[in-house]
């Protein structure tokens, strides 16, 4: 199986938002995230790495404010 595991990096800390993800977009400002389940989950966020040996996927939060700019 290809699925990835998403993280979200804080602080030089990452903790795990979504496992068995098959696939990522871009939705606006969002990355959309999808599962092997159909569930989605939208971060305001940016793709920071993906370990594709890991099955891995870390992403950075985008403050709001860049966001919008």
């Amino acid at each position: 199986m290809c699925e990835a595991h998403a993280y979200l990096m804080k602080d030089g800390d990452s903790e795990r938002v979504m496992e068995n993800v098959i696939s990522i977009g871009y939705d606006g400002p969002d990355i959309v995230l999808r599962d092997l389940f159909g569930d989605q989950m939208r971060l305001r966020a940016r793709i920071r790495e993906v370990a594709l040996i890991e099955h891995k996927i870390f992403l950075e939060p985008v403050e709001e404010d860049a966001a919008s700019a």
